[in-house]
């Protein structure tokens, strides 16, 4: 198990850090419940403008990495809702990738138009030390889980990798080398909009260690966040997903309501055309149907949680 004085002395590796931000990076063209107290959300205000200041996190203990991502899907159909993580999360072949695939490839408009409702969204979590959040203020000087997108992934690889000579790489995810993130969203046609945020300068959280010890020991697990425990098997998601789309033959499924969510006796066999290698990489390269930006799922997690109830 790693220390804070090894933490101190290693300052997060950079090397090591910077070379999974672009692995991640290159191939980009959970399991979240609602009301989860370890999760942070900024808040807006009517106009839909928001502010806040963050400090992410190193990794937490006994972890390598300071961030995690996940990939899942959401989205309605005649038999109800599907709301679920990919499997794709955890390097394995998930029934949504593979039907998309298929979809996709028949080279009909309306199946591409119903591979894109299906997509992938992509989230990221870290740990943050939420600086300022005069929303609520009582959430200041405390740790969290923050699910963040592409476009706030993106201004961390480039506080570590800058485009100009005249500009220094920082590790944002370092105690004392690190810079506080000043999260600001606007409303810009109807969605949430991150282009304005930034990194202050560089400089250590605090120059307190015992407090900075404090911080890090409360951070929560990343891993848990990707465990397998936390996502469904193959052949459950792929029941479920043929109850939702209703693609039993030619037989509806049931109409579902959100207090119907779980499995149900299927009185026949899903089966799926089976997608070539070649498909199945367009998945995984990130095709036209995933979806990497930011999205405010507020109201999908809402769905979500009446489903769960």
């Amino acid at each position: 198990m790693n220390t804070f004085a090894q933490l101190k002395s290693q300052k997060n590796s950079f090397d090591k850090l910077n070379a999974q931000l672009q692995k991640l990076s290159g191939n980009q063209q959970q399991q979240q419940s609602y009301g989860d107290d370890r999760l942070w959300k900024p808040e807006v205000d009517k106009a839909g403008n928001g502010y806040a200041v963050l400090r992410f996190l190193p990794a937490p203990q006994g972890e390598d990495m300071p961030f995690v991502r996940l990939w899942d899907h959401g989205f309605q159909g005649p038999g109800g809702w599907y709301i679920e993580n990919s499997l794709t999360t955890i390097n394995q072949q998930d029934p949504v990738s593979e039907y998309n695939s298929t979809l996709w490839n028949s080279g009909v408009e309306s199946d591409k138009a119903l591979a894109r409702k299906q997509k992938r969204r992509l989230k990221y979590y870290s740990n943050v030390y939420v600086v300022k959040d005069s929303a609520n203020p009582s959430n200041e000087g405390n740790v969290f889980l923050f699910q963040y997108g592409k476009k706030i992934f993106d201004k961390l690889n480039e506080a570590m990798n800058p485009q100009f000579e005249d500009e220094d790489a920082v590790n944002p995810f370092d105690f004392w080398k690190g810079a506080n993130f000043n999260l600001k969203i606007r409303n810009v046609e109807g969605y949430r909009n991150y282009d304005r945020s930034d990194f202050s300068s560089p400089g250590p959280l605090s120059e307190d260690d015992e407090e900075l010890e404090r911080i890090w020991k409360s951070q929560h697990s990343l891993q848990e966040l990707v465990d397998p425990k936390n996502f469904k098997s193959y052949d459950e998601l792929k029941t479920k997903l043929y109850r939702v789309l209703a693609l039993d033959g030619g037989v509806h499924a049931p109409t579902m309501t959100a207090e119907d969510d779980e499995p149900a006796v299927m009185d026949f066999t899903p089966k799926f055309k089976e997608a070539s290698a070649p498909e199945l990489q367009r998945e995984d390269s990130s095709p036209p149907w995933s979806n990497d930006d930011d999205e405010d799922d507020d109201s999908l997690s809402f769905f979500k949680k009446l489903a769960e109830d």
